[in-house]
């Protein structure tokens, strides 16, 4: 399955509720693994950007979904990432064109 990276920022509605934040988690967690994913990690980090998710999604279009379904629900704003793997990086690679 591809693998996604999820860049989240608390809304002011999720900063005002921030210690609801753990149980949003979760069900974040078992909405994406209902819709096919599988989950590999959530952090909450400092910097730019309050959580960061790594998951596994069946396709992009279900990440889409997913991603608009947390984003609706008013508590994070939401930036995903395709990620590859390292090796997935060489058949990338040989699509280049010959220069």
């Amino acid at each position: 399955m591809p693998t996604y990276i999820g860049l989240m920022k608390l809304t002011h509605q999720g900063s005002k509720d921030i210690m609801n934040a753990p149980a949003r988690i979760e069900d974040a967690v078992k909405l994406y693994q209902k819709m096919g994913g599988k989950v590999i990690g959530v952090y909450m980090v400092m910097g730019e950007y309050d959580y960061i998710t790594v998951g596994e999604c069946p396709s992009d279009e279900v990440m889409a979904a997913f991603a608009l379904a947390l984003s609706s629900q008013g508590n994070v704003k939401t930036t995903t990432l395709k990620a590859f793997t390292a090796k997935e990086i060489p058949a990338i690679f040989k699509l280049l064109p010959k220069s």
